[in-house]
């Protein structure tokens, strides 16, 4: 069974589910909570999709399920509403973000998982300190790796080779994407405003792209920074999620702690400035693991931080950081091989292990059932 809580994570599941029903002959249910969710309209013999909105009836569901795997990439299982169910199942965590688990993240989210398929090493190091920290046992941490960044990568791949062939866009003005986090110590809800007027008066191009849950807790937000730039020439406003044009369109990235940030500059292969503002923390005691976590530690080399008290800067930053391209591209290639797993084969191993996993797991169910008969 795959778990989905909104139809945003189809994107996740897509490509794993294809490779279990049709390289490996496996059947999959896919459980939504989203009615919009574009997996409710695939067809497949070996592949059933279900919806089952968020309330009593998916309570019940989770407490009760019989599967013999549950792969997610829904945190805090056993922590809020949905529970592990009451039947021995094998629950798999799909991480989906570069991010670390320690600072952001509660610092339980993860812990009642029994397989995490992990994106890099940082991620390993991260949950095994936990484990020993709490006197776990050791759980199943696959090298999965960053299906995403791969599809990145390919997906620049061809739109920079569609772009040669086209006449160049925004030449003589360098394409500035603003893509923070939420919150109200984000860029757009602190000085989005202020950054974005310095910017256009320096000549940039400019794209703000809101997170979605900015739109949704702070529209006012947003309508304010349409109304103060959208009639200027050198400004854009987006508010598509996902890997669309403005990613590839853009020359540099602007964000705050958005782990989307480790992606655009290792996936892209272009800079990133990070404006100073307080870290997001759900886990007050994160410090206690001793790590740095990943968004702290990849700043400087994904870029140039600036304070939010010194956004005049920015201008001058952006174009020293734009000079010295060539050698950021080759870093960037050096850094992803170091911090992600299994770049290009992520899928096939992920749904190899998935498959794994689901066969021990009917055997041990078949063994129970035969020791009662």
């Amino acid at each position: 069974v795959i778990y989905s809580e909104s139809g945003q994570d189809w994107h996740y599941f897509e490509a794993l589910i294809n490779s279990l029903n049709l390289n490996l002959q496996k059947k999959v249910t896919y459980v939504t909570s989203d009615s919009a969710d574009s997996g409710l309209d695939r067809d497949h013999p070996l592949f059933k999709a279900i919806c089952i909105p968020e309330g009593f009836f998916l309570t019940l569901y989770f407490n009760m399920q019989k599967a013999d795997v549950v792969v997610l990439t829904m945190m805090d299982l056993d922590n809020l509403q949905l529970k592990k169910s009451i039947n021995p199942v094998h629950y798999i965590y799909l991480f989906h973000s570069l991010g670390s688990t320690h600072m952001v993240d509660h610092a339980n989210s993860y812990d009642a998982y029994d397989s995490l398929f992990c994106v890099g090493p940082h991620h390993v190091a991260e949950l095994r300190k936990r484990e020993s920290m709490q006197g776990f046992e050791a759980r199943n941490l696959f090298e999965y790796g960053h299906p995403r960044l791969e599809n990145l990568l390919s997906r620049a791949q061809a739109y920079q080779q569609g772009a040669l062939q086209e006449e160049p866009v925004n030449a003589t003005n360098p394409v500035v994407l603003i893509a923070p986090t939420w919150g109200d110590q984000s860029i757009f809800n602190t000085c989005g405003e202020e950054l974005i007027g310095l910017l256009l008066d320096a000549g940039y191009h400019v794209i703000a792209r809101p997170h979605y849950q900015t739109l949704q807790m702070t529209p006012e937000v947003v309508e304010s920074l349409k109304a103060s730039y959208g009639g200027h020439e050198n400004f854009e406003y987006q508010d598509r999620m996902g890997e669309s044009d403005s990613l590839f369109r853009s020359d540099i990235l602007i964000s705050d702690w958005s782990a989307m940030a480790i992606e655009y500059a290792l996936g892209l292969e272009k800079p990133v400035l990070f404006v100073d503002l307080p870290r997001r923390i759900r886990n007050p005691d994160w410090q206690a693991l001793g790590i740095e976590p990943q968004e702290a530690s990849f700043r400087e080399l994904a870029g140039e931080i600036v304070s939010p008290q010194g956004l005049d800067k920015a201008p001058a930053k952006i174009a020293a950081l734009l000079e010295r391209r060539p050698d950021f591209r080759q870093t960037m290639r050096e850094l992803r091989s170091q911090m992600v797993f299994n770049i290009s084969s992520s899928i096939e191993l992920g749904a190899r292990e998935i498959a794994r996993l689901a066969d021990e797991k009917a055997l041990e169910r078949q063994a129970r059932e035969k020791s009662r008969a």
